[in-house]
């Protein structure tokens, strides 16, 4: 993320990064105000705006369901989300030269094998790949290993605990004012 949540990844209800000009096109062509583009980019576009849905539990549904128009939808919507999220590993391990670990996290990290597993095929040139096995077990509490032993980047599934994070960062704040 950048000065807003709107930069970076396609998100639930989030673009994601979009050609800045589309703010100027929506406001001369489609007579949107700031307030209007605003509430576009945060609470409609995204996943949401692509599939109708939101959850990715339910944009999977539809992808693998029967009505033909509502399934081409939700896939494109599956489609983007895992091409940005492939894009931003790309230039993250060009960036960096290497990649020690990478953590697939929270909702739709933790929770989609699919998702993990569309999203590293094709990258095993970069030392990228899931055990199939390993992807496809449940998520527990505890952070996981889902990448073969070969790869030379460690593939994980670290569970979040956002509240606690919270917490712990409220206590030493607390803490810091006490002192």
């Amino acid at each position: 993320m950048g000065l807003t949540p709107l930069e970076g990844l396609v998100m639930g209800t989030r673009t994601g990064d979009i050609d800045p000009a589309v703010v100027f096109h929506l406001s001369r062509n489609a007579g949107m105000s700031i307030d209007e583009i605003d509430d576009l980019f945060n609470k409609r576009s995204g996943v949401k705006g692509l599939a109708g849905e939101n959850d990715f539990r339910a944009v999977r549904e539809l992808a693998d369901g029967d009505d033909a128009e509502a399934a081409r939808a939700a896939r494109l919507a599956l489609d983007v989300y895992e091409h940005r999220l492939r894009k931003y590993i790309g230039a993250y391990h060009a960036v960096l030269g290497r990649v020690d670990v990478l953590a697939f996290t929270a909702g739709v990290g933790e929770n989609d094998a699919a998702v993990r597993a569309e999203v590293l095929d094709g990258l095993e040139p970069l030392g990228l790949a899931v055990d199939p096995e390993r992807n496809a077990a449940p998520s527990s509490s505890e952070p996981r290993i889902i990448s073969p032993a070969w790869t030379s980047t460690l593939v994980m599934v670290v569970p979040t605990n956002e509240e606690l994070a919270i917490a712990r960062q409220c206590i030493e704040v607390v803490d810091g004012l006490a002192s």
